[in-house]
């Protein structure tokens, strides 16, 4: 980890000296899955690539750097790295999760780890009431999602993970949709951030993986004991193009914002819409809060329109430059109906998602493109 250097000179260099033994100015892909020993248990620091990976641990001490993290954990994907961090509870424990948690760590949390012994409550994190009531003696862990995926609500980091310190548990943040350039948990803290790195941190839909920073030595202990003991572990080509991803980080995130902006000032005012969801706007609940712990309101947007389900599933089917799929944060912009792909799975749940619902991945496109593929979708959905 790097210290007093810039951001965007940390996200290009932080882990990433040039190769000692050839120059190499971007790490090597250590296309190896074993290393050779020099003594029976002396070698480099490597032995074999599911413990480590010269291009793992790379990638791993830059995001760290860029988390304020002392230690830094890579996965196979996001839901590997949740599942490494839900495996530091025991069974009778009780983790407090977001009513409008993305669909697939409501699935783990109910379909896997519920059953092995793990209680949950679902809640509204938005308020400390909500969070008190929903409390247990029990209460292990605080999962937080801020912009959530897809409501975009926005949680008061700092107050949470107060409110969870006091009373001996840990706060975990999921910081996927504000990446570390808009937002740091652990500085605002909390004990554990944990990313989906498909996202916008390799920032090019080409590669998937997980991350988890901590700076607490123990935590670090377990978490790297459960990465290489379960082996979810991203390879050496994953690991180099999240952090070619990596090193135009803050400009693609500059140019997300600043395109997200003015598609929400488009929406707001079509006529065919009926909703916007984005922090940036000052009449959304927790844009106090957003313009407080983060440096800008970030590219993920969603939104409703008149006509509701039918109205949304036919609109998203019309755009031409903005692509029908899931995942986001790409450079490229995305659009889907939560309700019938990436929340499929908390369907009839306490976290249910509204059908009727669009989401929005802001890609680094020309926005007035965008902003005219947008108004050409909604005007043949409105008529």
């Amino acid at each position: 980890m790097m210290g007093g250097e810039g951001f965007e000179t940390r996200a290009i260099h932080a882990g990433q000296p040039p190769d000692p033994q050839t120059g190499a100015v971007m790490v090597p892909i250590y296309q190896t899955s074993t290393f050779a020993q020099e003594g029976v248990g002396h070698h480099k620091g490597y032995e074999y690539a599911r413990t480590g990976n010269p291009t793992r641990t790379a990638l791993e001490d830059c995001l760290a750097s860029l988390e304020t993290a002392a230690f830094g954990f890579c996965f196979a994907s996001g839901m590997a790295a949740e599942d490494a961090i839900l495996r530091l509870l025991a069974a009778g424990d009780h983790v407090i999760i977001p009513t409008d948690a993305y669909g697939g760590t409501w699935r783990l949390v109910d379909k896997v780890h519920a059953p092995a012994g793990l209680a949950y409550t679902a809640a509204d994190l938005t308020s400390l009431d909500n969070l008190a009531a929903a409390w247990r003696p029990e209460t292990k862990m605080v999962w937080i999602e801020t912009p959530s995926n897809p409501l975009l609500s926005i949680v008061d980091i700092a107050a949470v993970a107060f409110y969870a310190a006091e009373r001996g548990a840990r706060t975990v943040v999921d910081n996927t949709f504000a990446t570390p350039y808009l937002q740091q948990p652990l500085v605002l803290g909390a004990d554990i951030v944990v990313h989906s790195t498909t996202k916008y941190l390799g920032g090019h839909s080409d590669v998937v993986g997980g991350f988890v920073g901590v700076r607490n030595d123990a935590l670090a202990e377990r978490l790297g004991f459960l990465q290489n003991a379960a082996g979810a572990v991203p390879g050496p080509m994953d690991c180099f193009l999240t952090m070619r991803g990596l090193k135009t980080l803050a400009v693609r995130m500059d140019r997300h914002c600043a395109n997200a902006a003015a598609v929400v000032e488009f929406l707001v005012a079509h006529p065919a819409v009926k909703s916007v969801l984005w922090p940036g706007l000052p009449d959304q609940p927790g844009h106090d809060i957003a313009r407080k712990q983060m440096r800008d309101f970030g590219g993920m947007v969603s939104f409703t329109v008149h006509g509701g389900a039918d109205a949304a599933a036919a609109l998203v089917a019309k755009t031409e430059i903005i692509t029908l799929a899931e995942s986001l944060g790409g450079v490229e912009s995305l659009i889907e109906v939560p309700a019938l792909m990436t929340h499929l799975s908390v369907a009839g749940s306490t976290n249910e998602v509204d059908p009727g619902l669009v989401r929005l991945s802001v890609g680094i496109e020309t926005v007035d493109d965008l902003i005219e593929d947008l108004r050409q979708a909604l005007d043949t959905t409105a008529r």
